[in-house]
């Protein structure tokens, strides 16, 4: 029986292609047991606001880069009644903002997260009931990562019994002259590619699909998300 597989690090309410690959998958396993990178999404991601694109940003300590995601620790817990105002501000004339801010409400202020793996992986778990998503999800802490980069990689998926490794476009580089390494365990690598999106109106004066999947969920009814994050055929 095949069972589609997807790794991928957590981020910080990531975009609606980080949820199609969630959608897609039987299994979404969190890889947090790597190196914490600065300056990406783990963090921070974009909102599409009355004046534009602008940053959200949670603090991590400047050492995190030292260490695994799961590692990293967020500095203080400031910035959690601000972004929730800022989400709230944000898409003050959305269709579906009741909704969506009742959903994040209790997440933002109800809780103090000290640790930015614990928080995107709820956040995204949380977002991907909300729109309907069954994918079960696995975290790469509760199983033996062993053996270099690739070999760690094949090592999980096998322990998530996957028959079909479903990557991002940026890995094809690295994973692409190791397909007969994973072709060995009967493992077959698909490269995902993103979009084109169904745009949908977001009250605003332009559109941007590179933005966090909020602007999505509070733009489209709450029974129609799936249908847009879904990529179109070409």
């Amino acid at each position: 029986m095949s069972k589609k597989v997807v790794v991928l690090q957590s981020n910080y309410i990531p975009w609606k292609g980080y949820f199609e690959l969630i959608h897609e998958a039987d299994v979404f396993c969190f890889y947090d047991e790597v190196q914490y990178t600065k300056n990406d999404w783990r963090n921070r991601n974009r909102i599409l606001g009355p004046n534009g694109l602008f940053w959200i940003t949670v603090p991590v300590e400047k050492d995190a880069v030292n260490g695994k995601i799961s590692e990293a620790l967020i500095t203080n817990s400031s910035w959690q009644k601000k972004h929730f105002k800022t989400i709230e501000q944000t898409y003050s004339k959305s269709i579906n903002k009741t909704d969506v801010l009742a959903m994040l409400e209790p997440i933002y202020m109800g809780k103090e997260w000290t640790s930015i793996s614990q928080l995107n992986q709820h956040l995204i778990k949380t977002i991907s009931e909300f729109m309907g998503i069954s994918t079960e999800f696995k975290n790469s802490a509760d199983f033996n990562l062993k053996g270099d980069r690739i070999d760690r990689l094949k090592n999980l998926i096998n322990q998530l019994d996957g028959t079909e490794y479903i990557s991002g476009p940026a890995a094809k580089n690295y994973l692409a002259e190791n397909e007969s390494f994973f072709a060995k365990d009967n493992i077959q690598l698909v490269y995902k590619e993103y979009g084109p999106y169904l745009s949908y109106d977001n009250k605003k004066k332009e559109f941007e699909d590179s933005v966090s999947i909020l602007d999505l969920i509070m733009n489209v009814q709450k029974e129609d998300c799936l249908k847009y994050i879904k990529s179109q055929i070409k």
